[in-house]
Formats: structure tokens, sequence, C-alpha cells
């Protein structure tokens, strides 16, 4: 990309979006855009069409998204599938259209099947059904995958997708619905500490595995890829590395300092038990990840206590 290229980031005041705002800023990059939601919502599509036929974006990364956790996904279904679908392909048929010279669209490794082998590679994608809980969100995203790829097959567009692994950083949500695991926790042992309270409730048996990135690291690799990738197949983006979610409730709890018992909720879901992906084809290209799970953690429990907490 052309330091003064207009790139339209859509979604850019979500945690991702913003991440890669920045970034491309720190790196010289001078003709940004972004639109907030009551500015253009992205789910109608005339009013996409309209945005990309007056812009003319050269470059766009699609971040925008319907987002939450186990707890979000299985109360609000519809949204989940309806919005999803109609952000992607809103904003990819119009860069069609309007001529877009390359996009990068962001799914989500959670839309991987739920019998996947683990690691899991790029090929394992629609080669089953992905877990019960996170069904909505997955097919949504998966279609809108494949429509990048579909593009690049029939009208030889430079449309490129990347899975990435369980993202969390600066710009998480913090909402007790919507909040995804690490952010959860961090609240949820910030105020058992405040609370003096005795102990903390997990969801599901702790024994689940994930892999996570810092949104940094997330942001860094998705302008690597837009700048050194042109393949058809979409490319995972995660560390190589996996913790429990009990291990994971450890971690967090010694971050913020917090002294209780942890209590596993087995009633409820654990979700997929493993989601660990092979990112052997992105590494091979060069890009290395900078921040551990302790590194990012800590990072985003300072900006928690800094006010930073978003509440969508």
């Amino acid at each position: 990309m052309e330091k003064n290229a207009k790139i339209y980031v859509a979604g850019h005041g979500g945690m991702v979006g913003s991440a890669i705002v920045r970034r491309l800023r720190e790196a010289g990059y001078t003709n940004v855009i972004g639109r907030t939601h009551s500015e253009l919502d992205l789910t109608r599509q005339a009013d996409v069409e309209n945005f990309f036929a007056a812009e003319k974006p050269e470059y766009v990364f699609l971040a925008a998204a319907r987002v939450g956790g186990i707890r979000a996904n299985a109360t609000y279904p519809v949204e989940f599938a309806a919005q999803n679908a109609y952000i992607g392909l809103n904003v990819i048929t119009s860069a069609h259209n309007s001529g877009v010279r390359k996009l990068l669209y962001l799914s989500s490794a959670c839309c991987y099947p739920n019998s996947a082998q683990i690691p899991v590679e790029e090929s394992a994608l629609l080669c089953g059904a992905p877990e019960k809980t996170n069904e909505a969100y997955a097919m949504a995203k998966n279609l809108c995958l494949r429509l990048c790829e579909y593009y690049k097959r029939e009208y030889d567009d430079d449309f490129i997708a990347v899975m990435p692994a369980n993202c969390y950083g600066e710009g998480d949500c913090f909402d007790p619905l919507y909040s995804h695991v690490i952010p959860a926790l961090l609240m949820k042992y910030h105020e058992a500490k405040q609370n003096g309270a005795e102990q903390i409730e997990v969801w599901g048996t702790g024994k689940a595995m994930r892999e996570f990135i810092y949104v940094d690291d997330l942001a860094d690799a998705c302008i690597y890829v837009m700048g050194n990738y042109s393949g058809a197949e979409h490319l995972n983006i995660g560390t190589g590395e996996e913790i429990s979610i009990l291990g994971l409730a450890q971690l967090v709890g010694r971050t913020v300092g917090y002294r209780g018992r942890i209590v596993c909720d087995t009633t409820k879901p654990d979700g997929k038990m493993r989601n660990l992906l092979d990112s052997s084809k992105l590494l091979s290209m060069g890009w290395r990840p900078k921040y551990s799970i302790e590194d990012g953690i800590r990072r985003l429990y300072a900006h928690f206590l800094r006010g930073g907490a978003n509440k969508y």
C-alpha cells in the first residue's frame, strides 16, 4: 500500500479496527478514513453503496462485526447471523462495484468446525459443523469469507481473508452480556477484589483450551498480510500457544491481585474444547507476534484501570 493511498477501515471504532487505524497511522499512512455507525450503517445496502461511490477507497480492512461471548451468541442468534451477513455482503459487494484495489476481511477462529483436527489448518473450514453456541455467527462469517474467494475466482479481485485466534486488548468490550472471556474475567476479578468476595465463578469445567492474540499483534498481522499476500485461501493468524480457561482465570487473578477461590460452574457450557490454529503459513512469510498472554493481560488491565473499559 502506498503511504498516501485512501484506506477505509470498516469498524474503525471497535477493538480490532481502532488498532488497525492506530498502527497504520504510526506506520506513516496519511489517508486513513472511517465512519461511525451513526454516520454509516453497514447493514443498509444503499447507504454502503453510496459511501463507496462517493469516497472511492483504494484499500479496505473489513473489521466491522457484531461480536460477543457464549452468552450473547446463544441469546441473540438472529442478530448475530443477520447483521454479520449484511455487513460482509454489503461492504464486499460495494468494494467490487467501486473498483477497490484490495480488501482484507477479518473472520474468526471460532468459525472452524467443532470436529476440526488440532492445530486447525486453513483447509478445515466447512469440513464440519461449527460449535453449536456459536453457529449463527460462524455461518454468517463463513459466507462472507467465501465471498472474497468467489470474487477472486470470478472477477480476479484482490480480496483476501484472515482467520484470527481469540483477540483481546485495548478497546475490548467489558459489558457483562457481550464481553469475551478475558475482559469478562478481568471485570469479575476487579469487582471481587474491590468487594472482598471470597470466590469467583467461571463458566464451564475450566478445561477448555483457548489461543489468544493481543490486538496490536493482530493489527500488525493484518497490515503485513495486506502488503504481502494475495492468495485465494484465507490465512490463520495466531500465536501457536494455548491456555486452559482455568489457567487463564488464575493468570487474570494474579494480574488483578485477587486471592479468592475459583469455582467452575459445570452447568454452563464450555464452548469448543480446543481451537488452536495452525498459523505456519503466515509465520513462514516472516511475521511474528510481539506480546505474550501475560504481557497482553497486564496491558489490558492497566488500560481498564485508566478508565478505558468500553461498554456497548
